[in-house]
């Protein structure tokens, strides 16, 4: 049974999800306080971190800090808050995820799994077309320099690279990235962001080479020989 490391100082929120974990077939250890976490995270060897952003003596980001230094396991920050700088904070420390309160149980668990099956399988550093992302670290650079990414534009940068050879509709993009703008994402906007992105990473953004267009579906992620 794989053990989640669940930071929460909501005790009836921490009761709840401890519940619906072990009826997916995880068991946890809790913690309600940053001092409580991180004596704990000394003394238990979990697969995954749940960890709340605020906390009632410090900060879930503390938190992550101290599991980064000793164990190299998914994190994903629980946080009330869509406060872009927040998120982009928790990422570029290296959390894996963030999920936005209220949340739904079934997105929950389904990020979870997302995240277990990466950490398993993923290199910590992924690369294309002169671009790379340390996904440890949560940098993105290209031909060296780092790139600055807004945390809807790291998820949708990851999504692509997580699919290297998968024609992604832009159906399955406004799923995946959705609540990263704190708000529901639009058809229309999606192609803003697409833009964007494309802007920061693309040697020429008019000629793209890492995001290509799929008329009438979608998108992908570059040519299979451009991969290293």
């Amino acid at each position: 049974m794989k053990q989640i490391f669940l930071v929460e100082d909501d005790r009836a929120i921490a009761r709840n999800l401890s519940r619906l974990l072990l009826s997916e077939g995880f068991s946890t250890v809790c913690a309600y306080t940053q001092k409580e976490a991180l004596h704990a995270i000394c003394q238990t060897r979990p697969d995954l971190a749940l960890v709340d952003v605020s906390l009632p003596d410090g900060s879930g980001f503390a938190v992550c800090t101290a599991i980064r230094e000793q164990q190299e396991i998914p994190v994903i920050f629980l946080t009330a808050s869509g406060d872009e700088a927040s998120v982009v904070t928790g990422l570029n420390m290296g959390a894996d995820d963030y999920i936005v309160k209220p949340f739904r149980p079934r997105e929950l668990i389904a990020r979870i799994h997302t995240a277990l099956r990466k950490n398993k399988a993923a290199p910590p550093v992924l690369t294309v077309c002169g671009l790379s992302v340390d996904t440890s670290s949560g940098i993105a650079q290209k031909n060296g320099r780092e790139i600055p990414l807004s945390a809807l534009e790291y998820r949708l940068l990851l999504v692509f690279l997580h699919n290297p050879r998968t024609i992604l509709t832009r159906d399955r993009l406004l799923n995946e990235i959705w609540d990263a703008a704190g708000e529901f994402v639009t058809d229309n906007t999606l192609t803003v962001y697409i833009k964007r992105l494309r802007e920061k990473i693309e040697d020429d953004p008019a000629r793209p080479q890492i995001i290509l267009t799929v008329r009438g579906i979608g998108y992908r992620l570059g040519n299979e020989d451009s991969f290293k």
